[in-house]
Parts: structure tokens; C-alpha cells; sequence
């Protein structure tokens, strides 16, 4: 399979084209399927303030400085 990241959790976006005012869901995941709890989101090099506690982050509506690369840890 693909190479696991070192700390283990994959970051699921969804699937399909994204638009701007669309609500977008990230979800944080253990790529064993492993409980995750506290993630720290980040876009870019940035902490993403969270709006919701947990493996969430809500971005709505979608905004066009929303685009570029998400991560979790």
C-alpha cells in the first residue's frame, strides 16, 4: 500500500469538485483505525483555529483563502 505518514493519520477531503460558499467537512483519521483524539489542524504552515473540538474541521462557507494543503497531527 501507499506509505503510512509517521504520526499515522490521514487527512479525508471529500471526493468531489469543491465550490466556493459549499460547506466542507476534513475529516482527521488513524490509518489503523485507531480512536484519535485532539488533532491539531493546520493550513499550510498555519494552526487552524477550530471551530469544533474533536477530528473535524468545518470550513463554511468555503472561501477561495481557503485553498491550498490541510494537515492534521
Amino acid at each position: 500500500g501507499p506509505p503510512c505518514p509517521a504520526d499515522g493519520l490521514v487527512l479525508q477531503v471529500p471526493a468531489w469538485p469543491l465550490l466556493e460558499g459549499d460547506t466542507v467537512t476534513l475529516r482527521c483519521r488513524s490509518w489503523r483505525n485507531m480512536s484519535v483524539r485532539g488533532v491539531q489542524f493546520y493550513h499550510g504552515d498555519e494552526e487552524v483555529r477550530m471551530s469544533i473540538p474533536g477530528t473535524e474541521l468545518s470550513l463554511s462557507p468555503l472561501l477561495l483563502n481557503h485553498s491550498g494543503s490541510y494537515r492534521c497531527q
